[in-house]
């Protein structure tokens, strides 16, 4: 049987304008995810409560993993005032959404009581091969 971490990715950004969701509901249920990019840091996961990115060339290995747990989707993704001030040349990064539809400590990625993504090792694999520096990590 194989292990489960929790991961807490890093916080590039928040929800943009254009985010659809049901807030009535805890976590709230997103249908369509805005965005907007803050500063990135360069992880190929982060995080804006409710929702997970991951960069479209880890989104792509995942695809083909055979992983259990989430399902790729476009997000909507922009540059907030904040970015342009200081990195006014900077290229924002290429994300896709990652829905976690899982179950935590079943699935290879799965959501916790509070929301938290936990991943199995062989997800925590993949990922850390695309890049975590900044993402804290804790058993569970």
């Amino acid at each position: 049987m194989s292990g489960y971490t929790r991961l807490k990715p890093e916080v590039a950004g928040g929800l943009g304008e254009h985010t659809m969701m049901d807030t009535t509901v805890h976590p709230p249920v997103v249908t369509h995810l805005h965005f907007e990019v803050a500063d990135w840091l360069g992880d190929c996961l982060v995080q804006t409560f409710p929702c997970f990115l991951v960069t479209t060339s880890v989104g792509d290995r995942l695809a083909s993993s055979g992983l259990s747990g989430f399902v790729p989707a476009a997000a909507e993704v922009t540059a907030s005032d904040l970015f342009q001030d200081i990195s006014p040349n900077g290229v924002l990064p290429d994300l896709r959404w990652l829905q976690v539809t899982g179950s935590a400590g079943e699935d290879d990625f799965g959501l916790d009581e509070k929301g938290q993504l936990v991943v199995s090792d062989q997800a925590l694999a993949l990922l850390r091969a695309g890049g975590l520096q900044h993402c804290r990590m804790e058993e569970f």
